[in-house]
């Protein structure tokens, strides 16, 4: 038996949270996080964009999927938290909870960077393009997301 670097997975605490979301850009991520006042690490992937929740205590994690999902209002996104071994995964949708899903269909066809964060055999500090919400002012948020939205209108 292995016992793991994060002792706060064994007093029932959550080890890992992280919302899955359709959004292509990390920056823009980071910066609708920002906006909502949650610290997060974005982390890219090829199906979207990850917020890696920095505050796992308490009710925090679904706090601050509520918040990410009401700023992007009509787009679900998941939250995923690992806590005493076990992976939970709830559907967020404009605030919301919306429902409970197996956590084994979320990570089926994941891509394989998802599995490793939210088991802790990587952080996100360790993912290339990584970008943070922490210290993002709200002028720098906005103009990020102004950029984004620049940007999908030219494609």
């Amino acid at each position: 038996m292995s016992v793991p670097d994060d002792a706060s997975s064994l007093a029932g605490e959550v080890g890992v949270a992280l919302a899955i979301t359709p959004v292509a850009n990390p920056q823009a991520l980071a910066a609708t996080c920002a906006l909502a006042k949650i610290e997060v690490d974005a982390v890219p992937t090829e199906v979207g964009a990850l917020a890696v929740l920095r505050d796992v205590t308490g009710d925090a994690p679904a706090a601050s999927a509520g918040a990410i999902s009401r700023l992007l209002r009509g787009i679900p996104i998941v939250l995923l938290e690992r806590r005493e071994g076990q992976i939970s995964a709830s559907r967020w949708l404009d605030g919301d909870r919306d429902g409970v899903l197996a956590p084994g269909l979320v990570l089926d066809d994941a891509p394989e960077l998802l599995e490793d964060l939210v088991l802790g055999s990587v952080t996100a500090a360790e993912v290339d393009g990584v970008v943070s919400s922490a210290g993002m002012s709200r002028l720098k948020a906005m103009r990020v997301l102004a950029a984004a939205a620049r940007a999908n209108r030219r494609t």
